[in-house]
């Protein structure tokens, strides 16, 4: 539950027998009489409470400073969450008479924070009449002051009634002979006054025409040129914005030219130019600006003379107005008895100083905009100079890039020699790819022409030794079965006795064969008829093979037979020649045939060349 206590703080002093300070805190509720705590503390349990609570203060200082958070508890008793609480927890109930703790805490939203908390002891019944006693006491002593208080204010007042009604039938009666002289008065003197007031309200209406016309010109002409200069300030501020606009706007194309020039390294040379332009046009815009500004500041000049001639106008008004005050004010005390007609000149007044108002209101106004353009020009000259800034940097900015721009047009130089220089060495490994194209080919036709040669002089060759050295006589001991080709060879022959039965080159005829003793023997003979200009040779039905071995010595491309050695070179692209060797003709077995030209008769089988010359 929520209360209100009352608590008393005293401090006592003791001296029997030593001199002793003791802090003495009670708690009562006004509402509740039994409700009573009380607590003593001397310098001792100070000590020990400071120990305990962690107390940074000293036993003449805590009064106060406990006096301090009750009045923050106060405070903040009204607000609804507030930040110091006065707690009072009791652990069980109030007749049981245990002590109560009293806590002054701190609410935080993290922690309830207690700064100190002191145990008062529920006082007894002795104590409780004390108290009661006491109350009593006091509410006595109080009785008595206000009875002595109310029997002095009746006394005083019975007096002053009985004076004032005294006072009052005297007053009432002078007042009757005051009223009987004011009525005989006011009638003469409203006689009178009529007169002056309505010879007063012409001469007012008068001067008030005056007046007016004078103030409605004054304010037509203020007007007017109020009007011009305004629109003259206006014409110019929009003037500024359209070119405002447009330096944005530049600002805004610059920006975009730098960044193509780092994009686009081929053209930077044009977009130097550009930029270059631009920044020219900038400085001659920043010359007029600077113009323009000095021409605004001129205006300004001339406005603010213009605001001081109406102030020193105003000034005169006011003294006007000032004058009109004094005689209104001397009119006032001749005449206090005509409040209707002061009543009139006071509205006029009011009505001239609303006027007055309204005209230094504008005054005002104008001093504002005069204001606001002076801002605007700070403002403008602060983007001037911002400007000069970008300007200059993109001057430096380009300087840099023409720097850039030399460093690559050598390196593209450099570059551009050494592509000629290769260029060159590839025009020269043409060259001579193509020279050596011909060479080869014109060794292709040399290699093409000597195989030519060569096979026609062993054509011829063959011919010739065949023609020399074959001989009729041998044909009729020789039992070589021999057939003739239809091109005019010797067919190829075959060796049972040794186990070969493939076919042998046609070359292989012209090889020695060495003689044996048991190839010399023949079992049959075949007949053989020769001629002088063609030899024919008959095979007969039973040839005995020849058996034949053949000769270690055989060499491929053997001696020369008396040609010259180049046509004897081995080359990769040539066919090996088999058989031509020196002992080719010396068998004599192979005399006679080497001799006549053999011719086969009708009989006789033909071997076709396919068959010896496979593919």
């Amino acid at each position: 539950r929520r209360l209100n206590v009352r608590v008393n703080i005293e401090l006592l002093s003791i001296s029997n027998p030593v001199h002793k300070k003791d802090l003495a805190v009670r708690l009562t509720d006004d509402t509740d009489p039994f409700f009573l705590y009380n607590l003593v503390i001397s310098e001792e349990d100070f000590q020990s409470l400071k120990s305990q609570q962690g107390l940074l203060v000293d036993f003449s200082a805590f009064p106060q400073k406990f006096i301090d958070l009750l009045q923050q508890c106060i405070q903040e008793q009204n607000k609804d969450i507030p930040r110091f609480l006065l707690q009072l927890v009791s652990s069980a109930s109030v007749l049981d008479h245990t002590p109560v703790s009293l806590n002054v805490v701190e609410t935080n939203p993290f922690k309830h924070l207690t700064h100190l908390s002191l145990k008062f002891l529920p006082g007894n019944d002795a104590e409780i009449k004390k108290f009661l006693a006491s109350c009593l006491k006091c509410l006595k002593e109080d009785k008595m002051m206000l009875e002595e208080k109310l029997r002095k204010t009746e006394e005083d007042l019975t007096r002053q009634l009985s004076y004032t009604q005294q006072s009052l039938s005297e007053k009432s009666r002078e007042l009757d002979k005051l009223k009987n002289e004011w009525t005989s008065h006011t009638a003469a003197l409203t006689n009178k006054h009529t007169q002056e007031l309505t010879n007063e309200k012409e001469k007012a209406l008068q001067a008030q025409a005056q007046y007016q016309k004078q103030h409605e010109q004054q304010k037509k002409e203020l007007e007017n040129l109020h009007q011009k200069s305004t629109q003259q300030l206006q014409n110019r501020l929009s003037e500024l914005e359209v070119i405002n606009k447009d330096l944005t706007e530049r600002r805004y194309k610059g920006d975009s030219t730098v960044r193509e020039l780092k994009a686009k390294l081929s053209g930077m040379e044009d977009e130097c130019q550009r930029a270059k332009q631009e920044v020219l046009s900038l400085r001659r815009e920043n010359t007029t600006l600077d113009a323009e500004c000095h021409e605004k500041e001129k205006l300004i000049n001339q406005l603010q003379t213009r605001v001081a001639v109406l102030e020193q106008e105003i000034k005169d008004k006011d003294q006007l107005v000032t004058r009109t005050k004094e005689v209104l004010d001397a009119t006032q005390e001749q005449k206090v008895i005509l409040e209707e007609s002061t009543e009139k000149k006071q509205s006029h007044i009011e009505k001239l100083e609303t006027t007055i108002k309204s005209l230094s209101a504008e005054l005002l106004k104008a001093n504002e905009i005069i204001k606001k353009l002076q801002g605007d020009l700070k403002t403008l000259m602060s983007k001037l100079k911002l400007k000069n800034t970008v300007t200059i940097q993109q001057e430096k900015l380009l300087a840099e890039k023409e720097e850039r721009l030399q460093k690559e047009q050598r390196e593209l130089q450099e570059v551009g020699q050494s592509l000629r220089v290769k260029e060159q060495e590839v025009i020269k490994l043409q060259e001579q790819l193509e020279t050596t194209i011909q060479k080869l080919e014109e060794s292709k036709q040399l290699l093409k022409t000597n195989e030519n040669v060569i096979t026609w002089l062993n054509k011829q060759l063959n011919e010739v030794q065949m023609a020399k050295k074959l001989e009729p006589s041998v044909g009729t001991q020789a039992g070589v079965r021999a057939a003739v080709s239809p091109h005019g060879m010797p067919d190829r022959p075959s060796f049972p006795s040794s186990g070969i039965s493939h076919p042998i080159s046609p070359l292989y005829a012209f090889q020695n064969f060495p003689e044996s003793a048991h190839n010399k023997n023949v079992t049959s003979q075949c007949p053989v008829q020769f001629n002088t200009q063609l030899s024919k040779m008959t095979r007969c039905s039973d040839v005995p093979a020849v058996t034949a071995a053949a000769h270690p010595a055989n060499k491929e491309n053997g001696d020369n037979l008396g040609l010259d050695s180049k046509y004897f070179k081995k080359k990769d692209d040539s066919i090996p020649l088999r058989g031509l060797s020196q002992n080719t003709v010396n068998s004599e077995y192979l005399k006679p045939y080497l001799t006549a030209k053999a011719q086969p008769s009708p009989k006789a089988a033909v071997t076709p060349a396919s068959a010896y010359f496979p593919g």
